[in-house]
């Protein structure tokens, strides 16, 4: 239940094929994962750590947010941006090119038991597009509003013969989103036996934490030390 969930929030695929259009002109610099994908993946950035549009890193846990000058083609997307109560970290615009693949990969501490949560808001999309999580078919249509916990495998091939672009937001979990997510069906029980690991493993992963220079990381790590003091 908590590996994916469309969430109550529908968006005008119209207006945002309007702002899509709009930058258009504009160059869209390749993914920078090259050995994940086959084809033609490329995107463009409303928010990024730098403020620059071709900068497409996600930058988790970044201290600077900025938004692009291209926002500003964007009027419909920036009122999306306001719909969000929480922090929106980057926002990008994807774009997978048909007869294009996205291999098999994981995306790590994407998911909301991290505290923080991607979305996929798809704008141009169809049928022939395959998404796979864990093994299962997410069929996302132009408006909707999808959460997927990115951590875990995924791909996505599109044999279509039109791209699909999808507007992809990194946002940091608050209670507006617990709430969201609530109204979704998302299990917080679930979320909270998943996060008691034995002394072990829970000690392994702090180790490992503790190598990541970022406020997400640093915060986990307390969370950890915490469990480990009430099971003393």
């Amino acid at each position: 239940m908590n590996r994916c969930l469309k969430l109550p929030l529908l968006f005008d695929p119209d207006a945002l094929l309007k702002d899509l259009r709009a930058c258009e002109a504009m160059e869209w610099p390749p993914h920078f994962h090259t050995e994940d994908y086959d084809g033609l993946w490329s995107g463009l950035a409303l928010r990024s750590a730098s403020g620059k549009a071709d900068d497409i890193y996600s930058h988790p846990g970044s201290a600077t947010r900025l938004d692009t000058p291209l926002l500003g083609l964007c009027p419909y997307i920036t009122g999306i941006f306001n719909a969000f109560e929480c922090e929106i970290e980057s926002a990008r615009l994807l774009r997978l090119a048909p007869g294009a693949l996205i291999k098999e990969h994981r995306d790590l501490h994407t998911g909301y038991q991290f505290d923080v949560f991607r979305v996929h808001i798809p704008i141009e999309t169809s049928r022939q597009v395959r998404f796979l999580l864990g093994g299962q078919a997410l069929d996302m249509r132009a408006g909707e509003c999808w959460y997927a916990d990115f951590s875990l495998p995924h791909s996505v091939e599109n044999c279509g013969d039109s791209a699909r672009t999808n507007l992809i937001l990194d946002c940091k979990r608050n209670g507006w989103s617990d709430q969201l997510f609530r109204q979704a069906g998302y299990d917080f029980e679930a979320e909270a036996r998943s996060r008691r690991l034995d002394r072990a493993t829970r000690a392994m992963v702090i180790a490992h934490l503790s190598t990541m220079k970022s406020e997400t990381a640093e915060r986990l790590i307390k969370q950890l030390e915490a469990e480990a003091d009430s099971d003393e």
